[in-house]
């Protein structure tokens, strides 16, 4: 049997795997699947849970990974996400590590495909399979709830220059499953924009993220007073982080959607 990454590559099962996971939120989802013990490397970023990853060797970022390190690991596999990672960098590193998977998750039920990949190529099937029963059935919830009045949001991601997210995101897939939308602003999956009235006229308000850029109250209170238009505080891990914070993120979802963050 053999287990398909987002590129098509297949992988076989490999119960003796040594990983390196170079994004934050599968390095939870290993974890989440009792995989820790065979993490041997993760980035900067990968800081949940802190207690398990602590001990686990860093590499450098999810952009800036030591090439160096990874190699001083001897990883069989390392896992990449193709909006987190660097392609130069994934092509570096399958030059010396026998199996990149590839992962790049899209909507909310990609959560339960992105589980059975890392449950099956890594031997974890049983506990694959409990997260994904979970999962399934907080977003059958989700969406059973009923919808409230659709709105159009735009979610920022950055400031100097401002950086929103478009509608080809996982982001936006999210805010989708409470008829929340974001504005198009062109071919970019994480566009700049600059604020003008059009801009203004065509939301209904803003989120800011705490992540990647740390956003705070000081900053939603100062944004509003200057658009005139309500702006709100959301929680950045749980608007992006597919895998395990993903299942917290469907019930978050649940309170914006009816005025609770």
């Amino acid at each position: 049997m053999t287990f398909t990454d987002a590129l098509g590559c297949a992988h076989r099962p490999r119960p003796d795997a040594r990983i390196v996971s170079l994004v934050p939120s599968i390095t939870e989802l290993l974890c989440t699947l009792g995989l820790a013990p065979q993490l041997v490397g993760r980035t900067g970023f990968c800081i949940h849970p802190r207690d398990v990853v602590r001990p686990i060797a860093k590499v450098g970022g999810t952009k800036d990974v030591n090439l160096d390190k990874v190699r001083a690991l001897a990883p069989t596999h390392v896992v990449v996400n193709i909006d987190e990672n660097e392609k130069p960098t994934v092509d570096l590193l399958a030059e010396f590590v026998p199996n990149v998977i590839v992962t790049h998750p899209l909507r909310p039920e990609d959560n339960l495909e992105l589980a059975r990949l890392l449950g099956g190529v890594f031997c974890a099937e049983a506990a694959a399979v409990r997260w994904c029963d979970a999962f399934a059935a907080e977003l059958a919830a989700l969406r059973a709830m009923p919808k409230g009045p659709p709105q159009r949001v735009l979610y920022c991601i950055w400031q100097d220059p401002w950086m929103t997210v478009s509608r080809g995101t996982y982001i936006a897939a999210m805010l989708a499953e409470i008829g929340w939308s974001v504005p198009d602003l062109g071919t970019a999956r994480y566009p700049r924009f600059e604020w003008n009235d059009a801009l203004v006229a065509d939301i209904d308000q803003v989120l800011l993220s705490t992540e990647p850029y740390r956003f705070t109250e000081a900053h939603a209170d100062a944004l509003e007073k200057q658009v005139g238009k309500p702006v709100q505080l959301v929680d950045g891990e749980m608007m992006s982080w597919y895998g395990s914070r993903a299942l917290a993120g469907l019930s978050y979802l649940r309170a914006l959607a009816s005025g609770g963050s």
